[in-house]
């Protein structure tokens, strides 16, 4: 049976946009987008823009739904009453998340099967921020994750996870792309899972792992002359 779905997402966020080209490319098409506007969603999305510059950039939501009957909303906030009461209406069987803001409980509890998330990292070694910049620069895979959202960061039961082959012509903004596509696909293949009624989520250990912020530029720098000069452990090649 079709997965009924809600999509949010930070405005014009790159992460976000990938996510849905992949998951309306494979049949799964959200019944309801709800995009934030906000200075949140500015800066993240300058983040991800700058983390993949010189790639090729995934089609703009308006792109990618022209044509089809999907609802689309903006909100100021993931958190406000506004997207709680356009949630509660459509009443999801699951909420995706293609790049938002933390989300608060109210906002969790609402899809009758739970909110999933795609993180740019393995889980539960590198939860937060950066997870690629983390990941180089302390000589870790890089990979994707599927888990079930809770109050924590990126703390939720795993769902699916996969390495990303990294490989010596590889950049850290070559790395970054394809990393947002890893996301979209194990996201397909999670909604997938929901469809057959198959999901299985692994608890992850609270103890498990660090929480990182955006790793600072001396250390990314580090991180990129690193894999520029072959010495990152783990390339695929």
């Amino acid at each position: 049976m079709p997965v009924r779905f809600a999509f949010l997402v930070l405005q014009k966020h790159p992460y976000g946009r990938e996510m849905l080209r992949i998951l309306i490319e494979r049949g799964f098409r959200p019944g309801l987008i709800i995009e934030e506007a906000s200075l949140v969603a500015d800066e993240e999305r300058q983040k991800f823009l700058e983390r993949i510059a010189g790639q090729p950039i995934p089609p703009t939501i308006a792109d990618l739904i022209a044509g089809t009957d999907i609802a689309y909303q903006v909100v100021s906030n993931h958190n406000s009453a506004a997207c709680r009461e356009l949630l509660s209406a459509f009443a999801p069987e699951v909420a995706v998340l293609g790049g938002t803001r933390l989300l608060r409980p109210d906002v969790l509890a609402i899809p009758q099967r739970g909110t999933v998330n795609a993180h740019p990292g393995l889980l539960p070694r590198l939860r937060g921020s950066s997870s690629v910049g983390w990941a180089l620069y302390k000589d870790l895979p890089v990979g994707a994750t599927t888990h079930f959202v809770d109050s924590g960061t990126d703390t939720g039961p795993i769902i699916l996870q996969r390495p990303l082959p990294v490989y010596r012509h590889d950049t850290y903004e070559s790395i970054h792309r394809r990393v947002l596509t890893l996301a979209g696909e194990l996201m397909a293949e999670t909604l997938a899972l929901f469809a057959a009624g198959e999901v299985r989520a692994t608890p992850q250990d609270p103890t498990a792992g660090e929480t990182l912020r955006v790793i600072p530029p001396e250390l990314l720098a580090e991180a990129t002359a690193r894999l520029a000069q072959g010495r990152y452990s783990h390339f695929a090649d």
